[in-house]
């Protein structure tokens, strides 16, 4: 059961939805382990691709994307690698860590291999 709220949600479903309009196969949906949280996993041709969805009312202080910090991305990655340990063992996928920022109009950056 997942904490997030309301909105965090729905930026979370907008975002799948905008990847799966571009071809992509949703896998799971807000990945917990004790390393941190993936909000999706989805296939996007060969690669499994970990997404992290960030919403901000405005783009004050650099907006949504602005707002992965450093200590965020290393949680991230670790939290990656533990699912690509729990799943493939030794022999993971291609792989990438993409974001999504979504400002208060709904407005939906994506960046491919963010991180």
């Amino acid at each position: 059961r997942s904490l997030l709220s309301p909105l965090m949600r729905l930026s979370v479903r907008l975002s799948e939805d905008y990847l799966l309009a571009k071809g992509w196969q949703l896998i799971e949906r807000n990945f917990n382990c004790k390393a941190g949280e993936i909000d999706l996993i989805m296939k996007d041709d060969d690669y499994l691709v970990f997404v992290e969805v960030r919403y901000r009312e405005t783009n004050e202080f650099g907006g949504a994307l602005a707002s992965i910090t450093p200590s965020k991305q290393r949680k991230l990655h670790r939290t990656a690698e533990f699912y690509l340990l729990k799943h493939f063992h030794n022999s993971p996928p291609p792989c990438r860590i993409d974001a999504v920022g979504i400002e208060g109009d709904n407005r939906i950056e994506w960046v491919k291999n963010a991180f």
